[in-house]
């Protein structure tokens, strides 16, 4: 069962229309044209879930869906680190902007989920550029780091502040996200544990001996290399598909698109 994904993989298409259809509402709100802070960071998003809906790739054994320039690990992982780094500056965003009372600590948290992610992303990119598993779970762990933080932020906001301009929905949500999300990321880093482990690498002390020759060589495979599959092994199987189908199809583009359509009614 759910062996091959070949079906699942044309539907994740239609995650490319919805994308593009909160992209282009961003456009329609035009009393929020000013505010770089939200629109910019929820386009990039947008734009490039929608993409990654049309070209999915695996980067774990540079694995594609099509067999297309387009479908290059290093041109989707480069659009990709735009992408996490805007919509997650526009979730500290959020947490500043609702956080009225101005609470010092607040304000510092949600500045280190957006270092968190920046620091996640040089571990990704080692990742791929080394092809050794245990920075995946580095990169990981940075990702339940940030949103344990927006949910303890969040939580926070809920508790204390009474009136948040319409914002109430996005602190819900984002409560709603650390309960659904940080349980099943504990499963994700006890599946990449693993797969380090069987790669004969350590979690606390992985190997060493990077060089310039590995990164350039791991540079040109990420850009040249595509191994077609469609089976669910090569995706990840289950943790792969919810993954795939919550960031890029669903729940990140939706809850994005949400913080749109609040920030458009909140300004004067």
């Amino acid at each position: 069962m759910f062996d091959d994904f070949t079906i699942f993989l044309w539907l994740l298409k239609l995650g490319a229309l919805v994308n593009l259809h909160f992209l282009a509402r961003t456009y329609a709100f035009a009393s929020i044209s000013a505010d770089a802070h939200v629109l910019a960071p929820a386009r990039i998003l947008f734009a490039v879930s929608a993409y990654r809906c049309l070209f999915p790739v695996q980067y774990t054994g540079n694995v594609v869906f099509h067999d297309s320039p387009l479908s290059s690990i290093f041109l989707t992982r480069l659009l990709a680190t735009f992408s996490e780094v805007a919509y997650i500056y526009l979730f500290s965003h959020v947490i500043r902007q609702l956080n009225i009372h101005h609470v010092g600590w607040v304000n510092l948290l949600s500045w280190v989920m957006t270092l968190q992610v920046v620091v996640s992303q040089c571990f990704v990119w080692g990742a791929i550029l080394t092809e050794r598993p245990i920075f995946y779970y580095w990169e990981e762990l940075g990702w339940a780091n940030i949103f344990v933080i927006n949910t303890i932020a969040s939580a926070y906001l809920y508790v204390t502040v009474d009136k948040l301009g319409g914002g109430e929905i996005l602190v819900d949500l984002s409560i709603l996200f650390g309960v659904v999300y940080l349980p099943w990321q504990v499963i994700h880093l006890r599946a990449l544990h693993s797969a380090a482990r069987q790669g004969g690498e350590a979690a606390v002390q992985p190997e060493t001996g990077l060089s310039w020759k590995l990164l350039k060589e791991g540079l040109g495979q990420s850009i040249r290399v595509r191994n077609r599959a469609n089976d669910a092994g090569a995706w990840g199987r289950l943790l792969g598909l919810t993954w795939m189908t919550g960031y890029w199809a669903t729940l990140i583009p939706m809850w994005v698109n949400q913080i749109v359509v609040v920030f458009s009614r909140r300004q004067p």
